[in-house]
């Protein structure tokens, strides 16, 4: 077992993501690092794995040190492998051959069905991909293990089989770990590094502790500055003063002050920190008021499968103004085909008798994939197409949300994810609908972006149904709560039984 030590590090691209920073991962550390999209997170976990090279400062890895490293993406070449051999190809080549009982350990720890383990790599879910990786990275019996968004894709049930097996199956291993899904982070971590330009900061707690304490000490910061910038304007008028006395009078003394004041001021000056500002692109949302108590109405309902199977019965449903209804189920539950179907009868009344969308209702709607936003379109034709704003007013929104005058005309299926789901949430803001339908609308928002969601949705009182794995995301906007569960539908009073009973198996 080693560590891995940073010295006075920075990362310029040519603007700082991070500089001067000073760090130890060691044996039993778990570390969770936590920025915006675009601070450098990623970057920092390849400078940790000797994949990049710092802009300045040291890297200091023990000697000897075996390193496991989890991209977000799946390597192109490991597709058409086995799962088996995806994760055998962790190992040297030389230590493959008669190793395979070495892939199997691994996967048995994450519960790999056995006729799963000969499937290609390319033919399995999202989730089973991210575990593969993690699998691949593990099987080497690495000293440190780097993961970088290692809860993209993961259902619940596998994301608390990887908290669970963070904490208590990689033993001695130093861990970091980036994610924007405050309650992983909260169950698996034990120190958590705020990314940033400046001044980064460390504390020795997992997120939301470590939160608190940054509020505190942000906070701190910013008195120190106000008082110590009236104190800078004090000492300038006072050394201004007794200048005008030294000059008009003659006086050395006066003019010998004077210059002692302002040395203080500029030392003053010198000690003023910058304030951290998260990223620009803020989540903002408007709604529309709409004067009906009921704006959707569901009755008898059969969610199917594409193919004609049976998922679930909704025998009578009524979405009120003010409900958030949150719907809770396991992969392939069908809850994503459930807003779809809403979405469908939103569109065209007479798409399913059995949705009634009230005449007032104005609807919002984001899926996961985003599919509502034309992937060869631009952002800026999208946006004036859809909403008619105008060139000047369309280019001045899109610049609030984040995106350059470049960006704005790049086609969107050339931009980040995190960048396509800004886009969607601009459009659900100017859309202004009282009635929300969103499936996994978190997925490649960073922190601050769920927590303006979050903020938004509660500032305007909004209706709608919404799916989602963020469970502080759940906890903050359900008011109800629906869990499917064996082609049943049934309202639960919170979500917190339904979590336990996924984690029990």
């Amino acid at each position: 077992m080693g560590s891995i030590g940073l010295r006075n590090v920075s990362v310029l691209t040519p603007h700082p993501l991070f500089r001067n920073l000073t760090l130890t991962v060691g044996r039993g550390d778990r570390l969770g690092i936590v920025a915006g999209n675009g601070s450098g997170k990623t970057t920092l976990l390849r400078c940790l794995a000797g994949l990049a090279e710092p802009t300045e400062g040291d890297v200091v890895r023990s000697r000897g040190l075996r390193i496991g490293f989890v991209p977000q993406a799946v390597p192109e070449e490991l597709l058409g492998l086995s799962l088996r051999d995806a994760v055998l190809s962790g190992l040297d080549p030389a230590d493959r051959a008669g190793s395979g009982w070495r892939a199997d350990i691994v996967l048995d720890e994450f519960g790999a069905p056995e006729p799963m383990r000969v499937q290609a790599l390319r033919a399995l879910s999202g989730g089973w991909q991210r575990l593969a990786l993690i699998a691949r990275a593990w099987v080497a019996e690495p000293d440190a293990l780097l993961l970088d968004e290692p809860t993209n894709h993961l259902d619940l049930e596998k994301l608390f089989l990887l908290e669970r097996w963070i904490r208590e199956g990689t033993g001695g291993a130093a861990v970091a770990v980036v994610s924007h899904d405050r309650s992983f982070l909260d169950a698996c971590t034990t120190k958590t590094l705020f990314l940033r330009p400046d001044t980064s900061v460390v504390f020795s707690h997992p997120y939301g502790r470590a939160r608190i304490l940054l509020a505190a000490q942000d906070a701190a910061l910013a008195n120190r500055n106000e008082k110590d910038r009236r104190e800078i304007g004090r000492l300038r008028q006072n050394a201004g003063e007794l200048r005008n006395v030294g000059v008009n009078s003659g006086s050395d003394l006066a003019l010998t002050k004077a210059k002692q004041l302002g040395k203080r001021a500029d030392a003053l000056e010198e000690r003023l920190k910058i304030l951290h500002r998260d990223r620009p692109g803020e989540v903002r949302l408007a709604s529309r008021e709409t004067h009906a108590r009921v704006l959707l109405r569901i009755g008898n309902l059969t969610v199917n499968r594409p193919d004609g199977e049976v998922l679930f019965h909704v025998p009578k449903l009524d979405v009120a103004q003010g409900e958030r209804i949150v719907v809770l189920g396991r992969n392939g539950a069908g809850k994503s085909q459930f807003v779809r179907l809403l979405h469908r009868a939103a569109s065209d009344p007479d798409a399913c008798s059995d949705i009634r969308v009230g005449p007032s209702a104005v609807l919002g709607y984001m899926d996961q994939d985003l599919s509502q936003i034309p992937e060869r379109e631009t952002p800026f034709g999208f946006v004036l197409s859809a909403f008619r704003q105008g060139d000047r007013q369309t280019t001045a929104l899109l610049a609030e949300a984040g995106f350059s005058i470049a960006q704005q005309q790049r086609p969107v299926g050339t931009l980040s994810p995190g960048q396509k789901a800004r886009l969607g949430l601009l459009a659900l803001r100017l859309a202004r609908p009282n009635l929300f339908l969103l499936d996994e609308p978190t997925n490649h928002l960073d922190i601050p972006g769920r927590e303006a969601l979050e903020e938004q949705l509660l500032a305007a009182d909004a209706t709608g149904i919404l799916v989602s794995h963020d469970r502080r995301f759940v906890a903050a906007v359900g008011t109800r709560f629906l869990a499917v569960e064996g082609r049943r539908v049934r309202e639960v009073a919170s979500p917190e039984a339904f979590y336990a009973r996924i984690q029990a198996g």
